[in-house]
């Protein structure tokens, strides 16, 4: 599929210049931009949008989008066999080192936290944060108060499990693997579903959400590092590329961020991580990250509220004060699913 899109006024989120790639990249057209995603609806749908802002902002580049199957989407057993997170990730990052994409779109959630970018790459641009909120989905429009005890909630994800236990401790997860469509007709299929937890974004972006029951508030259910957002990744030396997506940036979704990636790689936390965390600026522009660590069963939680203005040093900060808590040790316990 091709689309048409422009060159505006470019611009570097890093202050060094680097040499424009052009062999490896394989551009025979210097208009041409490839996009490579994953293969699932809510990938498309991402690329899409992607695709229809650098269209309104770069309407003389060529954007040509290749979608792939990845390891994470084949794979219907515990993520954390094919090593986490990456695993909904490396087949796209191969082929960007490869030359055969030039610039990936992930959902931040999807990147994994406790290493950084492929060597060769760099985490160049995000997108401007959307809800952030998980969801409950029931056929009979209940809220999550409204559901009676036993009722099984289809959920992997182990921060959602965990944060399950703290506040409804009579409602049963059970996992469930899938994109967000496959998981909706389980739902309406009853195959051993009453409800699904899932992400307010996700479902905005494959335009499902008239399914959204009960948005839950971020002090009940803080969501996952991360949650709500669209990164974008380019070969580190292709400046061209670096300079289109810089010009979709959000500055402020880059600091709140930045933040709590920054306290993930500290905790070294994965796709088996009940971790949680919300980072968002205040009127004054300092940013506030609220985290969470919490056992599966819900009975221990260790909680941290800070400030600054420098996201880094936030997430820095916020990290060792959840390790004096007590946090590697409660990350060092066996679980199960992803977060």
């Amino acid at each position: 599929m091709v689309w048409s899109t422009t060159p505006g006024r470019l611009s570097h989120l890093a202050a060094d210049t680097r040499a424009q790639r052009s062999t490896l990249a394989g551009m025979s057209d210097s208009r041409l931009l490839r996009i490579g995603t994953r293969n699932s609806p809510m990938a498309l749908a991402q690329a899409e949008r992607v695709r229809a802002m650098l269209a309104d902002r770069h309407p003389d580049v060529t954007v040509e989008v290749r979608s792939m199957s990845t390891s994470g989407d084949r794979w219907l057993g515990d993520l954390a066999v094919l090593g986490g997170k990456g695993a909904f990730t490396k087949e796209v990052d191969a082929a960007l080192l490869n030359g055969d994409v030039d610039l990936a779109v992930h959902c931040v959630k999807d990147v994994p936290g406790d290493r950084p970018a492929p060597a060769g790459t760099v985490l160049a641009a995000y997108l401007a944060r959307d809800d952030v909120r998980d969801c409950l989905v029931h056929p009979g429009g209940l809220r999550i108060e409204q559901l009676p005890a036993g009722a099984r909630v289809g959920t992997s994800a182990v921060r959602r499990v965990a944060q399950l236990a703290l506040h409804w401790p009579d409602l049963v997860p059970v996992p469930i693997r899938g994109n967000a469509n496959s998981r909706l007709a389980k739902l309406d299929a009853g195959e051993a579903y009453d409800a699904l937890l899932l992400a307010v974004s996700g479902l905005q972006r494959i335009g499902q959400a008239d399914r959204i029951t009960h948005p839950i508030d971020v002090d009940s259910m803080i969501p996952a590092v991360g949650s709500g957002t669209l990164v974008l990744q380019c070969r580190d030396d292709d400046t061209r590329t670096r300079d289109l997506a810089a010009s979709l940036n959000d500055p402020r979704t880059w600091r709140e961020t930045m933040a709590e990636r920054t306290m993930l790689h500290i905790l070294q936390g994965n796709c088996h991580s009940p971790i949680a965390a919300l980072a968002r600026t205040e009127p004054d522009g300092r940013l506030g990250l609220r985290a969470r660590v919490i056992s599966l069963d819900g009975k221990t939680v260790l909680d941290v509220h800070e400030w600054a203005a420098d996201p880094i040093t936030l997430g820095t900060s916020v990290a060792a004060a959840l390790l004096r808590q007590g946090a590697r040790e409660l990350l060092d316990l066996p679980t199960h699913g992803s977060a």
